[in-house]
């Protein structure tokens, strides 16, 4: 039809918003890709011919021109279960979110525990299907994230590592913030501070758990220390642990909230009082502890909305070749102290 004009039901195409806005067919795709080599009439023309035909630009095609795809993914090594259930990971989530929020870009949210599942994450990754990745949460010397910089894909990690050094990562002070905490107790005059300490194959446990030990050096406060999985039931199982080991224990860090209100939940059941008798410190600051536990649960504070947001950031500056003047970001924290200590 002439003019731009098209059936009922048709989907509008390149040709007629070029048409209809009185260019050739180059000059609305460079508008459509924000080439600046178009004037600035043609662009109000093209602009305006797009909104009146309601044209909707075809992604692939726009993909194979510019070799981006607008999507950005996030890998999270850990179990559905985990992701949704721990405030932690949802923080991080809405911090990315509102990052991405402000450039259009789309994310998708991957979890891959198993190797094999590892194996098939890398291969879609690698395969055109992003143009950048985060991950969270690793395990080791996990090989992902070379493995993704070695085949051109941007990539930022949320969370030292152990055993690797990526290009690109954002974590939190967790070694202060552990370090504060248990300096806290030893304020308040506790002697026999316990502590739950992470995973020791991720970065925040190790150094949540070195946090503890620098607090306790030159102290004569001999170290008590169980492990968990940041999980309220590993929390659980620590402190049965700990108790059994050392039933005047008068106080205990645990390195997650989730761990924290587990080790509280045994303690009542011990008919141990909450802080008179054993005073206790999680890590997190999440809404849980504010709202769930009894009494509030004293903790350690981390911006995890802001430690996603300058995951995005990160990202978003290495797809667009920018130069990082500070590719490492390390994220403050700072204690709350509330009922529980």
């Amino acid at each position: 039809m002439a003019n731009g004009q098209r059936r009922p039901g048709q989907r509008p195409t390149l040709e007629a918003v070029a048409a209809r806005a009185g260019v050739g067919r180059g000059t609305v795709s460079r508008v459509i890709n924000g080439s600046p080599k178009v004037s600035e009439r043609a662009r109000a023309a093209v602009l305006r011919a797009i909104e009146e035909l309601g044209y909707v630009p075809n992604r692939a095609a726009r993909t194979l021109v510019t070799r981006r795809t607008d999507t950005v993914a996030l890998v999270v090594s850990e179990s559905e279960q985990r992701v949704f259930d721990e405030p932690y990971f949802a923080g991080v989530i809405r911090g990315i979110g509102s990052a991405l929020s402000e450039t259009g870009l789309q994310l998708i949210l991957a979890m891959a525990q198993t190797r094999e599942e590892h194996a098939r994450l890398e291969q879609y990754l690698t395969g055109q299907h992003v143009d950048g990745v985060m991950l969270i949460s690793l395990h080791g010397a996990d090989p992902l994230p070379g493995r993704l910089e070695e085949m051109g894909v941007p990539t930022v990690v949320g969370g030292r590592p152990v055993g690797i050094t990526p290009y690109s990562y954002v974590d939190m002070d967790n070694r202060a913030g552990a370090r504060q905490a248990v300096k806290y107790l030893i304020g308040k005059g506790r002697r026999r501070i316990a502590t739950i300490a992470g995973p020791q194959d991720m970065g925040v446990g190790v150094d949540r758990l070195a946090g503890y030990r620098d607090a306790l050096i030159a102290t004569g406060v001999p170290e008590c220390v169980a492990f968990g999985d940041f999980s309220q039931e590993s929390g659980a199982r620590a402190m049965r642990e700990l108790l059994a080991r050392d039933p005047d224990i008068d106080a205990v860090f645990a390195a997650s909230d989730p761990m924290a209100m587990g080790a509280m939940h045994v303690l009542k059941e011990y008919g141990r009082r909450i802080p008179d008798d054993v005073a206790v410190i999680g890590f997190d600051d999440s809404s849980a502890s504010r709202l769930y536990s009894d009494p509030p649960l004293t903790t350690v504070h981390q911006p995890t909305e802001e430690m996603g947001r300058q995951m995005a950031h990160l990202l978003v500056a290495r797809i667009n070749g920018e130069p990082l003047e500070q590719p490492v970001v390390i994220l403050d924290t700072h204690l709350v102290i509330r009922g529980s200590a």
